[in-house]
């Protein structure tokens, strides 16, 4: 569930929906999901002072909360 939630926010911030991909992998602390996208769509990924990445950990962080789960997330460039 947190997979689908991270892809559907981020093919709605990037101008090539079709290149979005997110992958989970087991991490020391919990599972990471790795976001990748087009190369021309990293900055609005991102955000100005990283304000969209972050929001979108809070989000990913308060949903994997909800079922006691622990998620982070990196995005790939």
């Amino acid at each position: 569930m947190e997979k689908d939630l991270i892809e559907y926010i981020a093919k709605s911030l990037v101008d090539d929906p079709s290149a979005v991909s997110v992958s989970e992998t087991e991490g020391e602390k919990g599972m990471v999901l790795q976001l990748k996208v087009a190369e021309k769509d990293i900055g609005k990924v991102i955000g100005k002072y990283g304000r969209i990445a972050k929001a979108m950990r809070t989000v990913l962080s308060a949903s994997a909360t909800k079922d006691g789960k622990r998620y982070s997330l990196d995005i790939l460039d």
